[in-house]
């Protein structure tokens, strides 16, 4: 578990991370969204020690993740994957942190195996390319078996087996009772991988909350209603206040109003319906919509 308690990160005259409180809990893939600048990477090398918080508490499993000894028992993280020594191979920079932490030497072996870089293992990283970086980035996280797992940007560079055996792995890990925690730009991805949500925006919390429960908060929500007198019920939908468009001889898609109040409505004049269900808003248009407000960078912004 990751608990962050008012955490706070100023940089002079700059405030990159804004009093966050939340709690990253164990046994589910949860998903750490923001627009560019709003403070990601800052947290997460505040939850490893990397940076010092101004202000504020960040603790791993109830402690300071610098006070942890062999941390990669404890935390496994992918910060940058290209932020690796390219002369070494991938087994030689494995064995260094395994030995440095305690971790035995057929440990390398089996996390190469795990991210399929086995056939790979003795050439110098600095032939790798970004996606076969990106794996031995992952198995670095790997390497200690930890219970908490931070993930920042794991999808770049993948192709698209890569990116599948991703999302199954932290599916996985998330199964075993683990934290996993990924921070990514890609949408489609967080909307195939995670199923809860911390989101910020200008180092400020956003949103806590499932997968599904962020999505709903869309303007972008819309009820379909299919029935043999669709001209009757978008005439009783529109004075009640919704806005109706027609898809079809007998199809009215409906938004500015929730599924219940639509049946209600249905019930209540005594339409007959063949179909009444809900759609949520696709996660980026959710997020597009939600943090309009705490983008800091805008293409075309002269300011």
């Amino acid at each position: 578990m990751i608990e962050l308690d008012a955490l706070t990160k100023r940089y002079g005259g700059t405030t990159a991370v804004d009093g966050l409180t939340c709690t990253v809990r164990p046994g589910r893939v949860t998903g750490f969204l923001g627009p560019n600048g709003a403070g990601k990477s800052t947290t997460l090398r505040m939850v490893l020690g990397l940076h010092a918080p101004s202000s504020g508490t960040v603790t791993v499993a109830g402690r300071v993740f610098g006070s942890l000894p062999r941390g990669l028992r404890h935390v496994g993280a992918l910060l940058d994957a290209a932020d690796v020594h390219g002369g070494l191979s991938a087994v030689g920079h494995l064995w260094a942190l395994a030995r440095g932490n305690r971790i035995p030497r057929s440990r390398v072996g089996e996390v190469l195996d795990e991210v399929g870089l086995s056939s790979v293992g003795k050439r110098r990283i600095g032939g790798f390319s970004l996606g076969m970086k990106q794996r031995l980035g992952i198995a670095t996280a790997l390497l200690g078996d930890p219970p908490v797992l931070l993930f920042d940007e794991p999808f770049n560079g993948l192709d698209p087996e890569g990116v599948l055996w991703v999302r199954g792995l932290f599916g996985r890990l998330a199964a075993e009772g683990r934290t996993v925690f990924v921070s990514s730009h890609l949408m489609s991805e967080m909307e195939n991988t995670a199923e809860h949500l911390v989101v910020i925006g200008r180092g400020r919390l956003i949103a806590d909350e499932s997968l599904t429960a962020f999505s709903a908060r869309s303007a972008g929500r819309r009820v379909v209603v299919r029935t043999p007198e669709a001209a009757r019920l978008a005439g009783v939908l529109a004075a009640a206040g919704a806005v109706v468009t027609p898809s079809g001889e007998e199809t009215l898609t409906v938004t500015g109003m929730g599924l219940e109040r639509v049946g209600e409505l249905a019930f209540e004049y005594s339409v007959p319906l063949r179909e009444l269900s809900g759609h949520g808003a696709s996660l980026e248009a959710a997020f597009m919509e939600l943090t309009a407000a705490s983008v800091e960078y805008l293409a075309g912004d002269r300011r």
